[in-house]
């Protein structure tokens, strides 16, 4: 039998020709778009053959998307297959019209891409108080994630985003911080804002929340399992309450004083629970706030943006042009085509017309992770194949 070499060989999309390793003459090309990067020694004599990998565990992505939403769901699933290692499974939570518009849509993409994920599209439900009462809480059905841990019973696991968020790196990365968690952390959340004095929470909140600043809830990572079977304390009874339990009354008791809905209730769940919570730096939920008034996220400074959140409608403006960039980028990318040329070249010609801006005076931040994830996928794109009695 042949054997694989572990070794990793970058080769330029237009490169072709003989590289030698360690005094021995490799073949290498670059093969296409959808291809893996595979080094295969072989025996005299052996046919080559590619073995397909075995099934690795999906990484669980749930939104919840209502109203004119489906375009910005899209662009955000799309984000996450063209740069994602691992399978994902994607849990849609959608009105009915929009479930036709998810499936064709989906069915639409190459199938190079959808390889790559499964999806189920659910409706919107609500399992405690009134339906009506919690779709409009705050944006249209909003309130459905504080519900994922009840309907979705068979997930072990799951990373919940807001429809406007673009991933600009591989899931697989924030995945990796739920074996971070200690063994009284089941959810992980962003801080709201960096600097108490120019936070909302810290400055307008008229409920407990999380922390000095509070925590944002439009990238919310989870361990539904350690939800289910915890017990926790809060502002009505002694004693602990399971979280389904906890919703309505908790919604009841301050409906009157939250502004943001449900990412209010959330942070009065933690304010109680502190021990629950996991905070992740803000280079994985990084929002305007970060940039508007001068760069105040030294994570994303250091290591890039590693997921943009869009919030306040930025993608659809012009405020906040930097952000709208990277979404018309993103959704215009043509799935299929070279990710330098189509993707990081026209979003390099748009923060041009940015500089104006306080967000656009650091491209950096917002390239540095996006560019070094495509150089990984254009690594594992390359076929190497060294047959013994191959003539060159």
């Amino acid at each position: 039998m042949g054997y694989l070499l572990p070794i990793c060989t970058y080769v330029a999309p237009w490169a072709y020709g003989a590289i030698h390793f360690q005094g021995l003459p490799l073949l290498s090309l670059f093969v296409g778009r959808a291809h893996l990067h595979i080094l295969m020694f072989s025996k005299p004599g052996e046919q080559k053959h590619s073995k397909e990998p075995s099934s690795l565990q999906c990484m669980h992505l749930a939104v919840v998307a209502c109203g004119d939403r489906l375009e910005e769901t899209l662009i955000m699933l799309k984000s996450a297959v063209l740069f994602s290692n691992r399978r994902l499974c994607f849990h849609i939570f959608a009105e009915d019209s929009l479930k036709p518009e998810f499936e064709k849509k989906l069915q639409e993409w190459p199938s190079s891409y959808t390889k790559k994920f499964e999806y189920s599209i659910y409706p919107i439900t609500f399992s405690v108080g009134n339906g009506q009462e919690w779709k409009k809480l705050f944006k249209p059905c909003a309130a459905q994630r504080l519900f994922l841990p009840v309907i979705l019973k068979d997930v072990d696991s799951l990373l919940y985003v807001d429809t406007d968020v673009l991933f600009l790196r591989p899931i697989d990365d924030i995945w990796h911080i739920l074996k971070e968690f200690n063994s009284t952390q089941l959810a992980a959340m962003a801080p709201e804002h960096e600097i108490p004095k120019i936070g909302w929470y810290s400055r307008f909140a008229r409920h407990p929340y999380y922390g000095t600043t509070g925590v944002n809830s439009g990238v919310m990572l989870m361990n539904l399992t350690r939800i289910r079977s915890t017990q926790f304390k809060n502002s009505m009874i002694p004693s602990g309450l399971t979280w389904e339990e906890m919703l309505y009354p908790l919604y009841q008791k301050y409906k009157n004083y939250i502004t943001w809905g449900d990412q209010d209730l959330l942070n009065i769940i933690f304010y109680f629970n502190p021990e629950c919570l996991y905070v992740f730096p803000c280079q994985w939920n990084y929002r305007p706030d970060h940039c508007m008034y001068g760069s105040n996220c030294k994570g994303a400074e250091e290591e890039g943006v590693s997921i943009l959140h869009g919030n306040r409608g930025v993608y659809h403006d012009d405020k906040q042009p930097t952000f709208k960039a990277l979404y018309e980028v993103i959704r215009d990318f043509p799935f299929e085509d070279n990710l330098f040329q189509s993707l990081y070249y026209p979003l390099q010609s748009k923060f041009l017309d940015t500089v104006h801006t306080l967000c656009g005076r650091i491209p950096q931040v917002f390239l540095k992770q996006i560019e070094k994830t495509m150089k990984k996928v254009y690594e594992n794109r390359v076929i190497v194949y060294l047959g013994a009695n191959h003539r060159y």
